[in-house]
């Protein structure tokens, strides 16, 4: 039987840090994996997840199984940290998942449950792993434009444009905040524009937000998705926990399915048990438990938000000084779109054949769309970067 198996297509992400790995040279930068690492190059475990393994392991009295949806802590506490008081908790289906990704795929499946005939409308550019699910799937998938790579803004026109061929049952894909790869934010104007069309055609959306905290801050981040929660009949939100907890290999997401209609969203609770039944039953519990002991203690919650918001402002700080430094060197504010944008990542907006050419001159790691993490850098590597931009000519 394996014989017939094909070779699968490398994940260019995965197969970039490989390159990076066997690269000899000292100076090297790493821009291009999407993990969040401080100054030193390391992705820290954060105060208050210490301390909240330290309580579970000190008070935890059983391994057993949680229930298929997971910890009803864990999800009234994401619930409530995603969504706030936009809706009722009753009108919130949700279920633990192995990660944000775990997520975004059973949502996909409900999906297909529901309606299989709907289309997906997706950002482009959006997260690889997006379209690499749908077309397993086989899911159909429609594209609407979205960065403007010569602004280094959202293409809004144009995406409203796009969005402009929605039916009703179609599905529209969106980026709750800190969008990846590009870093580009709808502002609440255009979210309500967002959710107008959403209206108008019969259409649902579908977010995934996986940086919420990353961006402007915890509450800021969320308010787009608040807006289409409480504006729309139903919408699925698929939630990750790996980047503002920090807590990456621990695979902890959470999808919620949101419906005015009581019964509806009696419906969906079972759905998404049976989703995650027929999946890998029982969700891992590990970290979902941390982020309930986190959130679910003041102290624990404070100290986290404190140390969530040092991350986040130490982004802020080296988007300004890269901008700062390539306007230096450039004599031009062409490239202050890096500054504006929010999240780990930004997409320069330059040619594949110019990231490589960074890569051979000066050891500067980028995924070839130009998609960089910002969190790679440091202050002492953002004016290496920056002459290296220069220098490749972008």
């Amino acid at each position: 039987m394996f014989e017939n198996l094909k070779e699968q297509p490398a994940d260019k992400i995965l197969q970039l840090m490989e390159f990076y790995k066997a690269d000899p040279r000292a100076e090297k930068i790493d821009l291009g994996v999407g993990v969040y690492k401080n100054a030193e190059g390391v992705t820290p475990v954060m105060r208050a997840v210490k301390a909240a393994e330290k309580k579970i392991w000190e008070e935890q009295s059983s391994k057993s199984y949680v229930g298929l949806a997971g910890d009803p802590a864990f999800a009234d506490a994401m619930v409530d940290l995603v969504l706030g008081d936009a809706v009722e908790r009753g009108q919130v289906a949700a279920a633990a998942t192995p990660g944000g990704t775990g997520a975004v795929r059973q949502a996909f499946e409900m999906i297909r449950l529901a309606n299989p005939e709907a289309r997906i409308f997706v950002s482009d550019p959006t997260w690889p792993n997006h379209l690499s699910i749908l077309k397993f799937m086989d899911m159909p998938v429609v594209t609407y434009r979205y960065f403007d790579s010569e602004t280094g803004g959202v293409n809004f026109s144009g995406m409203m444009e796009d969005l402009g061929q929605l039916k009703q049952g179609d599905v529209v894909l969106l980026h709750g905040c800190c969008h990846n790869p590009t870093g580009a934010n709808l502002d609440m104007a255009q979210w309500q524009e967002v959710v107008d069309c959403l209206l108008k055609a019969g259409a649902m959306p579908m977010i995934d937000i996986a940086y919420q905290g990353f961006g402007d801050g915890l509450d800021e981040d969320a308010a787009g998705t608040r807006l289409v929660a409480s504006s729309v009949p139903e919408c699925l939100i698929a939630a990750s926990c790996s980047k503002n907890f920090g807590i990456y290999r621990e695979r902890t997401g959470l999808l919620m399915a949101v419906s005015a209609d009581a019964g509806k969203t009696k419906v969906a609770q079972g759905t998404l048990n049976f989703l995650n039944r027929q999946n890998y039953s029982f969700p891992p519990d590990h970290g979902a438990r941390v982020v309930a002991t986190i959130l679910g203690d003041p102290a624990l919650r404070a100290d986290w938000a404190a140390e969530l918001e040092e991350t986040r402002l130490g982004m802020l700080e080296l988007r300004k000084q890269l901008a700062g430094e390539l306007a230096r060197l450039t004599n031009s504010d062409r490239f202050a779109f890096l500054a504006e944008h929010r999240g780990m990542f930004s997409r320069l907006g330059t040619t594949p054949e110019l990231v490589e050419k960074m890569r051979e001159d000066s050891a500067i790691y980028m995924v070839g769309d130009s998609r960089m993490n910002i969190a790679g850098l440091n202050s002492q590597t953002v004016p290496i970067l920056a002459r290296a931009i220069v220098d490749a000519g972008v």
